[in-house]
């Protein structure tokens, strides 16, 4: 019995005892950064059409709440926001994070759909959606479907 108890004594202090290290994680600096971090929390949410919230968004849905926690008023529709901020039309070098993405998709003549560009590269530019079947991605203007639907890209960010 007497050495049971010291072996008791120490599997308690063991088993009580906590780590105080702490999971450092870097905070976004630029606004940009911050709308793409917030768009990011999102991923996995499934498509709905006309939602805005966490229970499904669209694709326009999911950039208007992203920008809206920010104060930043956009139109709903992908049509409305593709005439706010500066036009940089297919000009690919001035992508930035941050920036809107705009498509024809299904052989539409007008936009009617839109993304948040999170990376731009000279050959490629990555963006958050809402793609109506696998819900809010990350997807490239490298993908066919994209790169044949790319319309133009917005400024809305200073």
């Amino acid at each position: 019995m007497k050495k049971i108890i010291p072996i008791l004594l120490c599997i308690v202090l063991f088993a009580s005892c906590k780590s105080t290290s702490k999971i450092v994680t870097k905070k976004s600096n630029t606004l940009a950064d911050q709308i793409i971090d917030t768009a990011i929390e999102n991923i996995g949410v499934p498509y709905k059409m006309a939602g805005t919230t966490k229970a499904g968004f669209d694709c326009s849905g999911l950039v208007y709440n992203t920008f809206g926690q920010f104060d930043i008023k956009l139109p709903r529709t992908s049509y409305d926001q593709a005439k706010t901020g500066i036009d940089l039309g297919k000009n690919t070098s001035k992508a930035q994070k941050g920036d809107l993405i705009f498509f024809k998709t299904n052989n539409s003549s007008r936009i009617n759909h839109v993304g948040i560009i999170t990376e731009a590269n000279d050959d490629e530019i990555k963006f958050i959606h809402s793609s109506t079947s696998r819900g809010v991605i990350i997807s490239s203007t490298k993908e066919s479907y994209y790169q044949k639907s790319f319309t133009q890209l917005n400024r809305v960010l200073e």
